[in-house]
Formats: C-alpha cells, sequence, structure tokens
C-alpha cells in the first residue's frame, strides 16, 4: 500500500516537501505537491509528511 495525493485540497503549504523532500516537490507552475520519480510509497517519511500536512491531502492509496 502507498499514498495518493489529492491536488484539489492541497493547499500548497510545503510541509510535505520539507518532511520527505525525496518523495515531495512544489509544481513550479500553482505549488501544488507533486510527486518526485511519479508515485508516494509507504515509508516513515512520507507517514510523517501525511500527518503534517495541514489539508490532508495525503492519503493512504485504496
Amino acid at each position: 500500500m502507498g499514498f495518493e495525493i489529492d491536488r484539489t485540497v492541497c493547499i500548497g503549504a510545503g510541509t510535505c516537501v520539507i518532511k520527505a523532500p525525496a518523495v515531495f516537490a512544489q509544481d513550479p507552475d500553482d505549488g501544488l505537491v507533486v510527486p518526485v520519480g511519479g508515485g508516494v510509497p509507504d515509508s516513515p517519511e512520507v507517514r510523517r509528511a501525511a500527518e503534517a500536512c495541514p489539508s490532508g491531502a495525503i492519503v493512504p492509496a485504496p
């Protein structure tokens, strides 16, 4: 199981980039989160980023 990004609720706070810079980046066009390398794995860093996300944009994949 991995995680998904819901860009419709992302507010571009950048907390995920701070918590897991190898996994997340901010889109230069709109400032919203994008995955680095395509997917969002299940890892301790991603879990911390999901917990810290103020908008709840990082969610477990179904």
